[in-house]
């Protein structure tokens, strides 16, 4: 019979629960390549057929990892959203000026972002995620919200500028959603140019334009 020992014997650390065995949870970069490839799965699976699992997989990396930096879904998808600062800088400069080819130079700006590869896999991840699934779409809202919107409005200065600012929105959200998730002919094919050309009367009325009676 083996004496008895008061001293605890240490666990194998392979052996340990709740860590997995051969995983870095404090690899510097986990959670970068975290974000990579969420961002690639939001844009090509939407929100409702992205998983945890489903990135941790493309990453390289534990499930248990992913939930350490971000902890749930809806979690990891705002940290997936953001916009260009120079994006958000330019627009509300644009839209202090009131110039005559406001609504021109908005839609220009905004559509660019589509077709510029850096940014328009993230708008389309951001748009399709929010069409399929009502939390994404809550996420979503929240953000343009508190980093569009409401700064934006503030720089129109007018007492109608949230209502203004957001019917501007949504003609340029249709529009690119037209364009550049359903692919709708001849839009897809049309340059940004030309689309800002059509587009921008109407912006131009929302933004600067009197209040219908």
């Amino acid at each position: 019979m083996n004496p008895r020992s008061d001293t605890p014997q240490a666990v194998p650390a392979a052996r340990r629960p709740g860590r997995p065995a051969g995983r870095r949870t404090g690899d510097p970069q986990s959670r970068e390549k975290i974000l990579a490839a969420a961002k690639r799965q939001f844009a090509d699976r939407a929100y409702l057929g992205t998983t945890i699992r489903g990135v941790a997989a493309e990453a390289g990396l534990d499930p248990a990892v992913v939930h350490h930096y971000f902890g749930t879904k809806r979690a990891l998808f705002t940290a997936c959203i953001e916009l260009p600062t120079e994006f958000l800088t330019a627009l509300s400069t644009l839209v202090g000026t009131q110039d005559a080819d406001l609504g021109e130079r908005i839609a220009k700006l905004y559509l660019g972002l589509w077709d510029n590869p850096a940014t328009g896999p993230q708008l389309r991840a951001m748009v399709r995620s929010a069409m399929s699934d009502d939390e994404a779409a809550e996420v979503l809202r929240e953000f343009l919200t508190a980093t569009v919107l409401r700064p934006v409005a503030a720089a129109i200065g007018r007492p109608d500028a949230p209502l203004r600012l957001a019917l501007a929105a949504s003609q340029l959200v249709g529009l690119a959603a037209a364009r550049n998730l359903l692919g709708i002919a001849p839009l897809a094919e049309a340059e940004v140019d030309d689309l800002a050309a059509w587009v921008a009367p109407a912006i131009q009325r929302y933004l600067t334009g009197p209040a219908p009676k």
